[in-house]
């Protein structure tokens, strides 16, 4: 075994046992590779990624490959979701080299961290035009060897690049209601209308924009129908809930089969707030789902979200997920079979085949193929008999899936990611008045509080085998804190808000770039890397300086923090100009703009639980994204109760001007209306 094996995070763990002499990121392997005066070869991966396990059996288990690897450098392997940071200042360098990147990436540096080459997936032999990993060893130690001052020279000029590339570059002005208005109009422009998403294949979910859509009344029904075509599609987990990574078809068919943490705690968000928005069922229903799914799969013992899980099966992509007729009909009866293969596609000879693993046949991925209605008219059935008879049969058919082999789980827990499932669980629990949820979301910070805060206050970023690792990012303090208002809105408790508040300070403190008006994605302990980011573009998560926008604006709202909305404007008006010239990517800063152009709108309720009942009720009903709310059993530090009684009272205010109070549900859904 390596010196992986006492690693926290199930990825490296995984190569504890190859014969390369894999190190750890840190400090003593750049000191192995200055004493011993070769290299360091960096290899970036994740536990769920289809090409770093391929690699992985292809080239990191042969012995031969090992022992070059071992004698000509020292062997470094990140887990680019322990190390965001590590992995951002290296996939800038893969891309500026080869113009594109992805994972696994293999990255070579001298002993003092420089890229000089740099690459992705390399095969065992020379191929599709990509030379072998044994071969571009082999350039590299020769390279080292006999042209080091060449190589020096473009391990200097690609630093420098990807320095400069790192650098902010703020704009300035306004971000403003036209500005807004050009947004989604732009988004327009790439909708595809008949299917749903923005652009051709492949298609990612894209939370964050759909978020910012279903903020504008002229943006919704692009919203509504995009996730009516992902729920009816292959991307949507059929029988167990949840979302797949991305769908590669247009129509949202067949999925990438990977599931994560970030994209099923943001769409189930994204559903609860179309809920509101449309009043459709099938959005609360599909929300209902995922979480149950997060809860059944996902859910640590103590309270924490694990990361991801695999999108393959022992080596086959989409095995678990997948059917033939003659299974179903196995696994059911006959006629009943022979239904839900009309209901969901599942024919033969299928619509899907892992090019990698032909050998296991095409199969099918569940889609909705036949609506109930078109169905139950066929049947001649109504359509609530059919679809209880769907529900069951769908039932049936996962006890079945559980008794497959499943894909393995990462169940490393990050803070970051967590952060977004407690604002999903919080969410549904006061739009859904579910107290199941709260009880999940309380049992989450009470987790993250207990193991993975630290005695300064700050976060680590993550926790696995029974530690916390890694000094907290700027996407843990931020998202957590997101989370933690969203469970203050839902159960009233004022030390979630202040611990929000108290994570604001450590944004502010080490995050803030004054200079440049941006927050950057690491702090301090960041200087040995090559560059700080600071990314505005949202990835698959709310990007770091749209998290940080959003949160200076709930700071004004509840504790009037002008100094934090200043922030959040800065930082909004320096990536101006970015969101002007990208369609896609900066939904999470449009959310922002779009906040700080909202009037400032406050929601207090103020009695007993039994005495809020009724008026909470009201409130899960509408669609209120920028409104600061609470709901308390009695005053406290913030603003807005100050000096109110409670007796279960409603307090509406506006730009600083009050309604009259009320107990009385429907006047209070008036007051309420009246801010959509």
């Amino acid at each position: 075994m390596n010196r992986l094996g006492q690693e926290s995070s199930p990825y490296l763990r995984q190569h504890a046992q190859n014969p390369v002499a894999w190190w750890p990121w840190g400090d003593a392997a750049f000191a192995a590779a200055r004493e011993r005066d070769v290299p360091v070869l960096l290899s970036v991966g994740y536990s769920t990624c289809h090409w770093c396990h391929v690699m992985a059996h292809e080239s990191f288990e042969d012995d031969a490959v090992a022992a070059f690897m071992n004698a000509h450098f020292v062997n470094v392997k990140v887990d680019r979701e322990e190390r965001p940071d590590v992995d951002a200042v290296y996939m800038a360098a893969t891309q500026a080299m080869t113009g594109h990147g992805g994972w696994p990436m293999t990255v070579f540096l001298t002993p003092d961290g420089a890229p000089f080459y740099a690459g992705t997936y390399f095969p065992p032999q020379d191929g599709h035009g990509l030379p072998s990993f044994m071969r571009v060893m082999a350039s590299v130690d020769r390279a080292w060897r006999e042209e080091r001052h060449t190589l020096l020279g473009n391990a200097q000029a690609l630093t420098e690049h990807v320095r400069e590339a790192s650098r902010p570059r703020p704009s300035d002005g306004e971000v403003g209601p036209q500005a807004l208005e050009r947004a989604v109009g732009n988004l327009r422009r790439v909708f595809d209308e008949p299917l749903g998403g923005f652009g051709g294949a492949p298609k990612f979910p894209a939370p964050t924009t759909l978020d910012f859509l279903l903020t504008r009344p002229d943006g919704r029904l692009m919203a509504l129908h995009t996730l009516r075509r992902m729920l009816a599609g292959g991307l949507h987990d059929q029988l167990g809930g949840g979302f797949h990574r991305y769908s590669v078809d247009e129509a949202w068919r067949v999925p990438h089969f990977e599931k994560m943490l970030y994209d099923n705690a943001q769409l189930t968000r994204t559903l609860l707030r179309a809920y509101q928005v449309s009043g459709d069922e099938a959005f609360a229903q599909a929300a209902r789902s995922t979480l149950a799914y997060l809860q059944r799969e996902m859910l640590g013992p103590d309270g924490g979200f694990f990361s991801a899980q695999d999108a393959d099966t022992q080596g086959v992509e989409g095995l678990t997920f997948t059917w033939t007729p003659a299974e179903v009909r196995a696994a059911l009866s006959d006629e009943d079979g022979a239904l839900l293969c009309r209901h969901l596609g599942i024919m033969d000879p299928g619509n899907f085949l892992d090019p990698h693993r032909p050998e296991a046949g095409r199969r099918s991925v569940l889609f909705v193929a036949l609506p109930v209605p078109d169905l139950a008219l066929e049947a001649q059935r109504t359509e609530a008999e059919l679809g209880a008879h769907l529900d069951a049969l769908k039932a049936r058919l996962l006890a079945e899936r559980h008794t497959r082999p499943q894909p393995g789980t990462d169940d490393k827990v990050l803070t970051s990611w967590n952060g977004l499932a407690l604002a999903a669980f919080a969410d549904a629990a006061r739009i859904l008045q579910d107290e199941a949820y709260l009880a999940v979301a309380q049992r989450n910070a009470q987790f993250v509080r207990t193991r993975l805060r630290r005695p300064d206050g700050t976060l680590h970023h993550t926790w696995g085998g029974g530690q916390a690792r890694v000094e907290g990012l700027m996407e843990d303090h931020a998202l957590y804190a997101l989370g933690l208002i969203a469970l203050f809105q839902a159960d009233g408790n004022l030390e979630h808000l202040h611990w929000a508040r108290d994570l604001w300070g450590v944004v502010r403190r080490d995050f803030w770039n004054e200079e440049a008006g941006v927050f950057m994605a690491s702090g301090g302990r960041a200087q040995v890397l090559l560059a700080r980011q600071a990314p505005g573009f949202d990835s698959a998560v709310l990007s770091d300086n749209a998290a940080g926008a959003l949160l200076g604006v709930w700071m004004e709202r509840y504790f009037g923090d002008a100094a934090a909305e200043a922030l959040a404007r800065r930082t909004v008006s320096a990536f101006r100009a970015d969101m002007q010239a990208a369609v896609m990517g900066f939904g999470g800063l449009w959310q922002a703009a779009a906040f700080l152009n909202a009037p400032h709108a406050e929601v207090a309720i103020i009695g007993t639980s039994q005495e809020r009942r009724a008026l909470e009720q009201v409130v899960a009903g509408v669609f209120l994204p920028f409104v600061a709310l609470t709901c308390t059993e009695e005053g406290g530090d913030l603003p807005v109760l100050q000096d109110r009684p409670g007796g279960g009272r409603a307090y509406v205010c506006v730009s600083r001007a009050c309604d009259l109070p009320t107990t009385d549900a429907g006047v209070l859904r008036g007051q309420l209306l009246r801010l959509t």
